[in-house]
């Protein structure tokens, strides 16, 4: 990795690409089309309530909680190795969860489908770092990468209407095994094995592997529920539970010669910067997103088809983005690229506050993805990059982790905000007789306005739609002002790193070199 020119990626490493790609696609829009699935699945399956929320959480968690144990366990065994293996074991689970006969089956196969996936995403971006040594090529390579899983959520709503209207439910789970049958069949010709000596990444300490899920599990389980029912006492003890068992996990790590993840990645400031803003980038657009949706279905009227085909305006842009931010970036700094997206994403969330119809929500929200292009890439570029070759599946699992983990992190804090401003919006607004359900949610608003007499139910959905869309321009608003922040740290924290390509600046001392080596 010291070599000034780096070994150029071939005609195979490309189509390999393609091999890694494909999933990636098939992978998203499987995913995406679950929600679209739910009410066939649900008047099929018959699942309580419970039973709902764990068929849609289970895969999110276990993927978040396997993520970084998968990504030292393909530095030990091969990248390759573990990609084959867990997409034999994606396979295995689609299928169950295709012809699921219960609730619990369908628990457990959404469940096995997160320990797959988990095997997956990090292995593909450890792969892809092997595969392209070429600072420039491997920025192109993750943005493809990237257009593929944006192009997933875009044709998501498209390909699940289609099949749902000729096909029953179960079909969108088997969307993503052609594409895994053919990594099968391809991968052991065109992938490199990515490691797998077991002398570099060391051995696979087994209680560092149960401290990471015992962190991981409730800290996740713990926002989504506090974010779901918000502060009650079981999801505050799971988070608080989550955030000792991870003060427990960094303590080992300190201790062990073979650590599961090591920590002295994040002494490299590049790496720990594009961390922490890929996890608020994730973080707050994520619930702007969310309530979104939400806005698009109980405000305007759509369908939730209809609401995530007034999407893809967003997902083209973010496609458009992540293609243009590697080739800007060979002339210009990534600080100055991430910092110029995060301003044009916080105008778009100005845009959102400003806006009560669909149209400008749309256009915000396009800005939005338009503007976390430059940061997607290039910050799992810096991540991938500043690794060495022995560890970058770890660091891959790591990048993948904070978007999880920024994701319900969002979910929790904005949509706490969004509830607050809500119920203190409706407080002074609902009309006399308003069910008291119509306090809490625009849900339960919206689900009891058919009880009511005509006058009393039009005037409890005006106002608590008027209450829901000031809390949306409550959460764009906060999440505006952070997002300018994640520019600003990033002009001071990353002007150091150079275009792609270009030569790095000396390091300061020899651990410095090594980490900062290839950062891109």
């Amino acid at each position: 990795m010291n070599d000034t020119n780096p070994p150029k990626a071939g005609a195979r490493e490309w189509i390999g690409l393609a091999v890694l790609a494909l999933p990636s696609l098939l992978v998203a829009i499987d995913l995406f089309v679950l929600l679209l699935a739910l009410p066939a699945l649900s008047a099929d399956l018959a699942p309580t309530n419970n039973e709902q929320l764990w068929i849609l959480d289970v895969y999110g968690f276990l993927l978040a909680g396997f993520m970084i144990t998968m990504g030292t366990l393909g530095d030990r065994i091969g990248k390759r190795r573990l990609l084959l293996i867990g997409a034999v074991g994606f396979v295995a689970a689609s299928v169950l969860a295709a012809y699921s006969t219960s609730p619990e089956m369908l628990i457990a196969a959404r469940a096995l489908l997160g320990i797959a996936g988990a095997a997956l995403g990090p292995t593909m971006l450890g792969l892809i770092g092997t595969m392209f040594q070429d600072p420039r090529q491997r920025t192109t390579a993750i943005g493809v990468w990237m257009v593929c899983m944006l192009g997933g959520i875009a044709l998501g709503p498209v390909v699940g209407g289609v099949m749902l209207e000729h096909f029953w439910w179960g079909s969108v789970f088997l969307l993503g095994v052609p594409a895994m049958v053919l990594l099968l069949v391809l991968g052991p010709i065109l992938l490199p094995s990515g490691g797998g000596d077991g002398r570099s990444a060391g051995r696979l300490d087994l209680a560092s592997v149960g401290l990471s899920l015992a962190a991981i599990l409730p800290g996740i389980y713990g926002l989504k529920e506090l974010a779901r029912n918000g502060w009650e006492a079981v999801p505050l003890a799971a988070l608080a539970f989550g955030v000792a068992m991870g003060v427990v996990f960094v303590r080992r790590q300190r201790r062990l010669a073979d650590p599961l993840l090591d920590l002295r990645l994040f002494a490299n400031r590049a790496l720990t910067t594009a961390l922490v803003s890929m996890l608020i980038n994730t973080m707050l657009p994520g619930a702007t997103m969310v309530l979104l949706t939400q806005f698009l279905q109980l405000v305007e009227g759509l369908s939730p088809q209809d609401a995530a085909l007034a999407l893809i305006p967003a997902a083209l842009a973010g496609i458009v983005s992540v293609q243009v931010a590697p080739v800007a970036a060979r002339r210009v700094r990534p600080a100055y690229l991430i910092a110029a997206g995060m301003t044009v994403a916080a105008t778009g969330l100005v845009v959102i506050t400003q806006s009560e119809t669909a149209v400008g929500l749309i256009v915000g929200f396009a800005l939005i993805n338009f503007g976390a292009g430059p940061l997607i890439t290039l910050g799992t570029n810096i991540v991938i990059g500043a690794a060495p070759p022995e560890k970058a599946g770890s660091a891959a699992s790591v990048s993948q982790v904070s978007n999880e983990f920024g994701f319900a992190l969002g979910i929790a804090t904005m949509g706490s905000l969004a509830a607050a401003v809500y119920r203190a919006d409706v407080a002074d607004t609902l009309p006399a007789g308003a069910p008291a359900v119509a306090r809490d949610t625009l849900a339960g608003a919206a689900a009891v306005v058919p009880q009511l007499p005509g006058p009393l139910g039009d005037a409890v959905l005006a106002s608590a739609r008027a209450g829901f869309t000031s809390g949306l321009h409550a959460v764009a608003a906060v999440s505006a002002v952070l997002l300018v922040g994640v520019a600003v740290a990033a002009l001071v924290l990353l002007r150091q790193v150079p275009p792609v390509g270009a030569p790095l600046p000396a390091p300061e001392n020899a651990r410095a070199g090594s980490e900062q080596e290839a950062v891109l």
